[in-house]
């Protein structure tokens, strides 16, 4: 069986990373759609190897230069080019490494038409964990992730032995500052948060692993990908990043998914799953690793896990808010106009002065993002975070 993919998220790292896998498995994957932001240079290149049927872009002026370019190509912009990508009629997979939440309504059309969706997007579900579980209640879709935490718990974690969860445990790098004390925290610059020691990632992803927001939207993730309980998720610091995660059981037995750091092994695992292929990365030789630690996450230092707990107790939309506010503070941190620390303390502001209620549609999420990144803009102008509570 050959897949039809439609791609969202083309130009970047997953985005390249899965026109790898697919260029190594010609005879696996077809590129049906490309979708992307604004990389014309990155994107021209790629239609011209893969000759995709369908392609998106951000803006329409882009769109109407492309197709100038490539008139036998179908070309649209915006959102709504997005869900033509996925709508085409021979595509039945999706992968989903677009950021933020601008795909969120082309999934759930997707999961509507009983598409495989392979999701490298943690904001899918960290703002809409509810809803996209709802949608799959009555499709014959199936979200695979490719997040490489994600993905190892799905791994490890086959189906027969679900009753026998006690745990899962995610795994992280700690990102460059585990073992720096808090009280040096408003010292670390934007160039020190960004020197990641094992991953190559675009700019917000790397502040969130410095501060450890990736692991708490990795926990809200999980919890709705797995249908978890709270007290069911665990994470621990492994600087080496070669076990991704475990998955424990009732008998304390522990399963864990090693490999190198390389994300073409979850990208191909969630487009040849139940299957395996040959691997595209090198072997994992445990010899030369030599050693692997672990340590315990200080949660008064990384309070932004904490705060993945209290999203998970309080539900409806706080996830929606929390990833909000979260990319705000991001923002005006690259932006050099807030500290490193701030950042944990206007997410936690936003949550503490936001009342929660339940979400039911793309349209009120939307909703709920922009007023949140208004609310988050207008704290931080105000400087209301730094007042005491």
């Amino acid at each position: 069986m050959i897949r039809n993919i439609a791609l969202l998220g083309s130009t970047g790292s997953i985005g390249q990373n899965t026109l790898e896998v697919v260029r190594e498995n010609r005879d696996k994957y077809n590129v049906v759609s490309l979708v992307c932001g604004n990389n014309l240079e990155v994107l021209r290149n790629q239609i011209n190897e893969f000759s995709p049927s369908v392609i998106s872009v951000e803006d329409q002026k882009d769109s109407k230069i492309l197709s100038s370019e490539f008139p036998d190509k179908k070309i649209f912009s915006g959102s709504d080019g997005i869900i033509e990508a996925v709508m085409e009629k021979s595509v039945d997979t999706v992968i989903t490494a677009t950021t933020g939440t601008i795909a969120l309504e082309a999934t759930l059309e997707s999961i509507k038409k009983g598409h495989r969706i392979c999701l490298a997007n943690k904001e899918t579900m960290v703002a809409a964990g509810e809803l996209v579980n709802k949608y799959l209640e009555n499709s014959r879709s199936q979200i695979i992730p490719i997040d490489s935490e994600q993905s190892a718990v799905f791994q490890a974690l086959c189906e027969k032995e679900r009753k026998y969860l006690k745990k899962v445990i995610l795994t992280a790098s700690g990102g460059p500052f585990f073992k720096v004390d808090r009280s040096e925290f408003n010292n670390i610059g934007v160039e020190d948060a960004l020197n990641h020691p094992v991953w190559s990632m675009g700019s917000k992803v790397t502040i969130d692993s410095a501060t450890l927001m990736n692991k708490a939207l990795e926990i809200i993730e999980a919890y709705y990908l797995f249908k978890l309980n709270p007290d069911q998720i665990d994470v621990i610091i492994h600087p080496q990043s070669i076990i991704h995660s475990m998955v424990e059981f009732f008998d304390t037995s522990i399963l864990a998914q090693m490999s190198l750091p390389d994300m073409k092994l979850p990208i191909q695992y969630s487009l040849s799953y139940p299957e395996r292929l040959d691997g595209l990365i090198d072997n994992l030789e445990l010899a030369k690793v030599g050693k692997m630690e672990f340590f315990e996450v200080d949660r008064n230092k990384f309070s932004s896990i904490e705060m993945a707990y209290r999203v998970l107790e309080e539900g409806k939309n706080s996830g929606t808010v929390f990833n909000a506010a979260n990319e705000v503070a991001v923002d005006y941190f690259l932006d050099n106009k807030i500290s490193f620390n701030d950042i944990f303390n206007i997410v936690r502001k936003m949550l503490n002065y936001t009342n929660f209620f339940p979400v039911k549609s793309v349209d009120e999420i939307n909703s709920v993002i922009g007023e949140t990144k208004v609310k988050t803009i207008e704290l931080i102008e105000t400087k209301k975070y730094l007042k005491s509570e």
